[in-house]
């Protein structure tokens, strides 16, 4: 899941001063999942938007709140808003920061600001979200037990531990987060498959950006 937090209402009042009719759009997806960017958001926004006009005294704004089931799809946002978002000033989305990109190269014309920070990709467990990967296309999880030690370590590394861990704890953040790598360790050896953790791997390459890939139902060419 693609975890994100909402800006602060006087950032997002930044964004969009100046602009009159402006369109709040949310996402089902992952915003609207952990309701940091679903439409009950999006309403909520709105209303705070208009509230801070009114104390200020400086009028309210033409705002429209609506979702759609994903952001990060150009057919679903071409089908969902083309005729919506035709007759704005500008936009703000609830989506990650794909969902954005998306909305800024469907509606080339239109403004579109983000409402959220991306922050990165996760795993939910009792009301949290814990970084779990970084998206490198290199996955090594078959090697590791399944755990990340790019997205786990605070270091990235990849042959194990470094001299800073102290009772399987990391240095960084002052010896609170376990360290990958004496994770990593301790599952292989319950699995029988420490042969693995002997194992050099080496740096990762530095794929060209933007990476692109094409579904498997719509296969390039």
């Amino acid at each position: 899941m693609i975890a994100m937090k909402q800006k602060s209402l006087e950032e997002i009042q930044k964004m969009i001063e100046g602009y009159k009719r402006v369109l709040l759009i949310a996402c089902d997806g992952c915003a609207g999942i952990y309701e940091v960017g679903g439409l009950r958001q999006a309403e909520l926004l709105a209303s705070q938007l208009n509230l801070s006009k009114e104390i200020k005294k400086t009028g309210k704004y033409d705002l429209k709140t609506v979702t759609v089931p994903r952001q990060c799809d150009v057919e679903i946002v071409l089908n969902h808003l083309q005729e919506t978002a035709s007759n704005v000033d500008a936009i703000v989305s609830l989506a990650c920061g794909i969902g954005v990109q998306t909305l800024a190269e469907v509606f080339p014309n239109t403004p579109v600001f983000p409402a959220n920070d991306t922050e990165f990709i996760g795993m939910s467990d009792k009301g949290m979200l814990y970084e779990r990967c970084q998206a490198c296309g290199q996955c090594i999880l078959d090697q590791t037990g399944g755990i990340c030690p790019i997205a786990r370590c605070a270091k990235g590394l990849l042959n194990g531990p470094c001299g800073g861990q102290v009772k399987g704890k990391c240095e960084v953040g002052g010896y609170t987060n376990d360290c990958a790598w004496v994770l990593i360790y301790e599952k292989l050896k319950r699995q029988g498959r420490l042969d693995l953790f002997k194992q050099f791997r080496s740096y990762r390459e530095l794929k060209p950006r933007p990476r692109e890939l094409p579904l498997p139902m719509h296969p390039k060419g």
